[in-house]
């Protein structure tokens, strides 16, 4: 199964995982990437609030993309993917990453290689809100 979604309401990460949980499933790993007071520019906790856009339609073609090469690269059986666009809320989750193989070292990978390809790939935008103003990260083009 994969499924790649943008949602604008919260990820529900325990649903996901138990989703992904079969016969065939002797691994599952998971990545939730939270909302934190911090930036890598700015270590004062100045972070207010994170803020995301996307380019929907795109980003769940890529999100797929991804999912289908960590099917065929680490033998993926489950790969569920569900990033909030929106207001997020300090520690609130952003991204979730579910992955399940059948071998414990397959799943870690599968699920790095989702999330670092999500990254680099996906038009996905972030704007970090200070108590002074805001910033877009990494923004691209």
């Amino acid at each position: 199964m994969i499924e790649c979604k943008v949602v604008s309401t919260p990820i529900d990460t325990c649903a996901l995982i138990a989703r992904v949980s079969d016969e065939r499933s002797g691994a599952t790993s998971v990545f939730v990437g939270t909302a934190r007071n911090t930036s890598a520019e700015r270590l004062d906790g100045a972070v207010t609030r994170l803020e995301y856009e996307a380019y929907e339609p795109m980003a769940e073609r890529e999100l797929e993309s991804i999912a289908d090469e960590a099917v065929e690269r680490f033998g993926a059986l489950h790969v569920l993917v569900h990033h909030r666009v929106g207001v997020l809320a300090l520690g609130e989750a952003a991204v979730t990453v579910v992955v399940s193989t059948a071998h414990r070292a397959a799943a870690f990978d599968a699920c790095r290689f989702v999330i670092e390809e999500l990254k680099k790939r996906v038009p996905i935008w972030k704007k970090e809100v200070f108590v002074d103003g805001a910033e877009w990260v990494n923004a691209r083009p």
